[in-house]
């Protein structure tokens, strides 16, 4: 791959590694958080193990267990606020928390 370039994103990564470790019922809160994510926080978000940032200054979601303990980010999926006005608010239902936290657990490095 030329320098530069990023990985092209391996669909379903996610889901496999939560197949093989919880289930089934894991594989489906991994899907529906990657779907979120996919949906609401792509556009400036790397939000798998690969790529490169559409926004430089947005954080890698692969990463995030660099800055927060990924367990205890309950508090900033129930309403994800941030220090840039163009990052748009979120609430989530304790469904959706847990979709989304379950995902970002999947991708840690």
């Amino acid at each position: 791959m030329p320098r530069g370039q990023a990985a092209p994103v391996r669909r379903g990564a996610h889901l496999r590694s939560a197949r093989r470790s919880s289930g089934p019922s894991a594989s489906g809160r991994v899907q529906r958080g990657f779907t979120f994510a996919q949906t609401d926080c792509a556009k400036c978000h790397v939000i798998g193990r690969y790529g490169a940032r559409p926004v430089p200054e947005a954080a890698l979601f692969r990463t995030l267990h660099t800055l927060f303990p990924v367990e205890d980010l309950e508090a900033f999926a129930e309403g994800i606020t941030t220090g840039h006005p163009s990052t748009p608010q979120f609430q989530l239902d304790p469904a959706q928390i847990k979709d989304l936290l379950t995902y970002l657990q999947s991708i840690q490095g």
